[in-house]
């Protein structure tokens, strides 16, 4: 039987809080230049480690054993939903973080700025990680690119070095494979369809492709653009309607407010320090009973292969604990949606560190919040899918199952 048809009949409600806090590819391998030990272990965390003396911990698997997923899926399955089932494309994810409001059959891309060297070849899939600003002036450069063969073609700056397409017009088909090759020293690809009735879009992505490297060859360092999760809207039921939460998401990243919106979140504001984070929860605590609070660094950090950096964050997340626990949630969940680890510089297929804590919780030996104390702990593996309703459970939001 599908989780959700069980869980139809048992979800109820009450005044219980949830918290789950999302460190973003929080888990790591160890690394013989520093100790041979993982940023979590490394990582001054005396807050996280308390808790974890009065939690269980455990690791679960984002998709299925040795996939790497993508952030989307990542977080579907944290927030309940089966990765392989629910499919939503990072350029709608990123679209509606943005705020654009996507009609029904428009196709939305997610956009990188990179650099490209004379011959066209990839040397930074990032462009330097370009600030905001500079993002903001080369799309109002690109927004001279109005319409292509009938298609209007919408620019929406993200942060850093991110932005979104979104094409507009009939007959279009998102299944369009992406165009960066996810490694420096290759040229981007070429739209490709993956089906015959996508072959119209790829040719339209192709023609906006061509026409944006004319206005911005010349723009070093961000002179290419790379496009990933071409994608359409789906249909997927909301928080509310699965869960009876009024759910709030406090990130300041588009694609993870995308997804968040997507579910029925509310958007809180998201300031861009971990102290501000856990503040806006203190604020809106009274309004809503799930609250998703969203770090980036840790994947940022991970992606670039900055180890030091992630323990930075890692630490910075732990000082600011008493903030949050200054109004403490009935379930408390500390996480990460996948792993990325430092000396891979992507996400990976490892299982996640979890810490859960609440009244009815338990506990196991754990004695640190980090991956090889979480491999013991009382939770086991899991498939992330099924977070959710560990926290429901803990939080006695369901029911008994059967007689």
């Amino acid at each position: 039987m599908e989780m959700e048809k069980v869980l139809e009949g048992l979800v109820k409600e009450n005044n219980s809080k949830i918290v789950m806090v999302v460190m973003d590819g929080v888990g790591d391998i160890h690394n013989p230049e520093f100790d041979n030990k993982t940023p979590l272990e490394y990582a001054s965390t005396p807050n996280m480690d308390a808790l974890a003396k009065e939690s269980v911990c455990g690791r679960h698997i984002p998709v299925m054993p040795g996939i790497t997923p993508g952030s989307g899926p990542g977080h579907l399955g944290i927030f309940g939903y089966d990765p392989l089932n629910v499919i939503i494309g990072r350029g709608v994810l990123e679209a509606v973080g943005l705020g654009v409001e996507l009609k029904h059959n428009d196709v939305a891309a997610r956009a990188n700025f990179a650099t490209l060297d004379d011959g066209g070849l990839i040397t930074d899939r990032r462009a330097g990680r370009i600030p905001t600003e500079k993002t903001t002036e080369l799309c109002k450069a690109l927004s001279e690119i109005k319409e292509i063969d009938g298609v209007r073609i919408i620019i929406e700056p993200g942060k850093g070095h991110r932005f979104v397409v979104i094409f507009r017009g009939d007959n279009l088909n998102p299944a369009v494979y992406d165009t960066d090759p996810q490694h420096e020293g290759l040229a981007p690809l070429k739209a490709r369809e993956q089906k015959k009735e996508a072959a119209y879009t790829a040719g339209i992505i192709n023609k906006f492709l061509e026409k944006a490297g004319e206005l911005i060859g010349d723009k070093q360092p961000a002179n290419g653009i790379l496009l990933r999760g071409i994608s359409a809207r789906p249909k997927i039921p909301g928080f509310k309607e699965r869960y009876k939460l009024e759910a709030a998401a406090i990130a300041s990243y588009p694609m993870y407010r995308g997804i968040a919106d997507l579910l029925g979140m509310t958007l809180l504001p998201a300031p861009d320090s971990i102290d501000g984070l856990f503040n806006t929860y203190i604020e809106f605590h009274n309004k809503y009973d799930f609250f998703f609070i969203h770090v980036k660094g840790t994947d940022q950090a991970g992606e670039d292969g900055e180890f030091l950096t992630k323990v930075s964050v890692i630490e910075k997340v732990d000082r600011a604990l008493p903030i949050l626990m200054g109004k403490r949630p009935n379930v408390l969940a500390i996480t990460g949606d996948h792993s990325s680890p430092c000396p891979m510089h992507s996400h990976s297929w490892h299982p996640v560190p979890i810490l859960l804590n609440s009244q009815f919780c338990g506990i196991d030996n754990t004695m640190r919040f980090t991956e090889n104390q979480c491999n013991t702990g009382g939770l086991g593996f899991f498939e992330s899918k099924h977070l959710m309703t560990l926290l429901l459970a803990n939080a006695l939001r369901l029911d008994k199952y059967g007689a």
